[in-house]
């Protein structure tokens, strides 16, 4: 391995509540969400993200002044409000792809709570066959994915030509809680997390870097 100046830290449960303390507050319309979510789907809440990264997804909108987003992956609705609060108000857009009717539905009922409806499409069915089914020349600013692990690859060919220059990529749980790294584990969802990291990182169309945020945030710019 090679030398480095410093690793990052890591967070104790302590340490963790003193950033989610010192980031900016999480409103009461994604609160609630959370709260209904854990309710609803007690099993599955390891599919919506961290507050910190629903915040850091917004203000990365924002920051890139995106209009045209897509996401891959939507479950309950926690992350799509917070990609389409950070879309331009008068033409931003964001394509939300999932396969489950049951889910969106509390995530159009969060949508409308937040005000962003009308900046939402959603397209329920396989989202590969979603993309597949774009134009090749639409050219988003930013995408994030967020779905079964196995086709995140597939994910990712379909998504970077139709990114534009300087558009990001975001790609959510790629350390798989630390599992990528154990040799003795094996299962098609892991193997998938390592088979797109290493794809991702051989890809010379993006930059890419693999940050420690939530389960491991990849953050892939394409390249101009």
């Amino acid at each position: 391995m090679a030398a480095v100046t410093r690793t990052s830290e890591s967070l104790t449960p302590d340490l963790y509540e003193y950033l989610v303390e010192h980031s900016a507050p999480v409103d009461p319309v994604l609160r609630d969400l959370a709260d209904e979510t854990a309710r609803l789907y007690p099993d599955s809440m390891g599919m919506q993200i961290a507050p910190e990264q629903g915040t850091f997804m917004t203000m990365l909108a924002r920051t890139l002044r995106a209009r045209d987003a897509v996401e891959v992956g939507t479950f309950t609705g926690y992350s799509s409000i917070c990609i389409a609060r950070g879309l331009d108000q008068r033409n931003g857009s964001l394509l939300a792809c999932d396969v489950s009717e049951e889910w969106t539905d509390v995530a159009r009922r969060y949508w409308d709570l937040a005000g962003v409806s009308d900046r939402i499409e959603l397209r329920l069915g396989a989202a590969l066959e979603t993309l597949r089914g774009l134009p090749d020349a639409r050219a988003f600013d930013l995408a994030f994915i967020d779905a079964d692990k196995t086709g995140y690859v597939d994910y990712w060919e379909e998504l970077v030509p139709r990114m534009r220059p300087g558009g990001l990529i975001l790609v959510d749980n790629t350390l798989s809680h630390g599992r990528v790294v154990d040799p003795g584990e094996d299962s098609p969802a892991v193997q998938g997390i390592r088979d797109f990291n290493d794809a991702a990182l051989a890809d010379e169309r993006t930059e890419v870097v693999l940050l420690p945020v939530g389960d491991g945030l990849t953050l892939a710019r394409k390249k101009e």
